[in-house]
């Protein structure tokens, strides 16, 4: 069974990459985030394309901002939108798309857009905190979980090109890191790194000229996999293809193969970028991006 991840930054501006991506890629179950759209806008532009590729929908829209969905060619149960306490926001009564999950060849996946914190201790930060805090409270069976998606933090520096670039900023502080490591407290795996452990792998990448050609990326969309479904990875990889020519998200897609691995264990990232900027080299400081709510 082949899982992928993948913000779209906007499902419908993406359909031209989207469509012929799943035809090339065959997953069995696809995560998006950040779709943008209504409930009943994504059937309408994108329910019959994947009816005919086999795909069931779980969709959970926010019109212009956030949503998340699930397609599954290996059935889509007990679906439900958000988890167990999810706090809202700014108040707690006024919950965002955010979270998607079902049953999918028997593990429950979550397609999850988490919310991108800001500024540190802001009042986005805190809730970003208090969201992953009650998400991994829901958790009851980790065992049969997948957590799939945009987390909006990177586990470790060895995860950012440059930690002198993120000072200040958020996705790299300790206590988002520590909010992360709380899954693994859980027994859920990172199936790409626990892959890969000494790779330098990279799913985002900001859209300013030169960011991508010169891999100065951070890795911030994972799948995080308990027990019954790491013992089963073949391969696990980030598709930095989809990631090229016009018009991309500026995310990648994010894939795990469990049982068999269609195209093997190809590496950490395909293809490779041919000209990355060492480590620390580049001086580049970065603003908070503005795309990422």
């Amino acid at each position: 069974m082949r899982v992928a991840t993948w913000n779209v930054n906007s499902v419908k501006q993406r359909i031209p990459r989207l469509l012929p991506w799943l035809d090339e890629r065959r997953p069995d179950v696809v995560c998006l985030q950040e779709t943008k759209l209504s409930d009943e806008a994504f059937h309408d532009v994108l329910g019959a394309d994947l009816a005919e590729r086999g795909y069931a929908i779980a969709h959970h829209g926010q019109g212009q901002w956030n949503g998340v969905a699930l397609l599954s060619k290996v059935g889509l149960d007990d679906v439900t939108t958000g988890f167990d306490d999810m706090p809202g926001y700014p108040d707690p009564a006024t919950l965002e798309a955010r979270a998607v999950s079902a049953v999918c060849g028997g593990l429950r996946i979550y397609s999850l857009y988490v919310p991108n914190g800001r500024v540190p201790d802001s009042d986005h930060y805190r809730y970003k905190l208090t969201w992953l805090a009650a998400l991994a409270k829901s958790i009851s069976e980790p065992s049969s979980t997948l957590l799939c998606g945009d987390m909006n933090i990177a586990p470790a520096d060895a995860d950012v090109f440059d930690p002198d670039a993120y000072v200040g900023h958020t996705h790299v502080t300790e206590p988002e890191r520590a909010a992360l490591s709380a899954f693994a407290e859980l027994g859920l795996h990172d199936v790409v790194r626990d892959r890969w452990p000494d790779s330098r792998v990279f799913s985002y990448w900001d859209y300013r000229a030169g960011m991508f050609h010169k891999d100065l990326g951070m890795r911030i969309d994972l799948i995080l996999a308990g027990e019954s479904a790491t013992d089963r990875v073949a391969a696990a990889w980030v598709d930095r293809k989809a990631r090229k020519g016009t018009k991309p998200s500026d995310h990648a897609p994010v894939i795990v193969d469990l049982d068999e691995a269609p195209d093997g264990d190809i590496g950490p990232v395909v293809p490779p970028p041919s000209n990355p900027a060492k480590r620390g080299s580049s001086k580049v400081k970065l603003p908070q991006t503005s795309h990422e709510s």
